[in-house]
């Protein structure tokens, strides 16, 4: 049994030829799917032009609007649930902590951090 050389160098260039005439065909699709992908992506909105209500009022300043008046219907339920903490831990004694006074904290908690939230927007 004689190895014949001539055979497998042919084999192997052949299979090589294939290998790169596929990857330069890959390559060149992938360049031509990449300029059709550019080409019809719409452009993004620009973000500092404001756009406007029906009634002519920018959308930027009515929103700012509204969350300043959620802002401050939050602080003033913040300050009443505050008071009556304060008042429910006077009544209370001095050994006794109601079970209310403790929700009455989580609800405090949880306002604090939505008015919280609003702010770093």
């Amino acid at each position: 049994m004689a190895y014949h050389s001539n055979g497998m160098s042919r084999t192997r260039r052949a299979a090589l030829f294939a290998l790169a005439v596929s990857a330069l065909v890959t390559a060149h699709d992938d360049n031509l799917g990449q300029q059709q992908r550019q080409q019809r992506l719409p452009l993004p909105p620009n973000p500092d032009e404001d756009t406007k209500l029906p009634n002519g009022k920018s959308q930027k300043d009515a929103i700012a609007k509204h969350e300043h008046e959620e802002m401050l219907k939050d602080a003033q339920d913040l300050v009443t649930a505050a008071q009556e903490l304060r008042n429910e831990l006077q009544k209370a004694g001095d050994y006794v902590v109601p079970v209310s006074s403790l929700k009455r904290t989580e609800e405090i908690e949880r306002l604090a951090r939505r008015i919280r939230g609003r702010l770093k927007q």
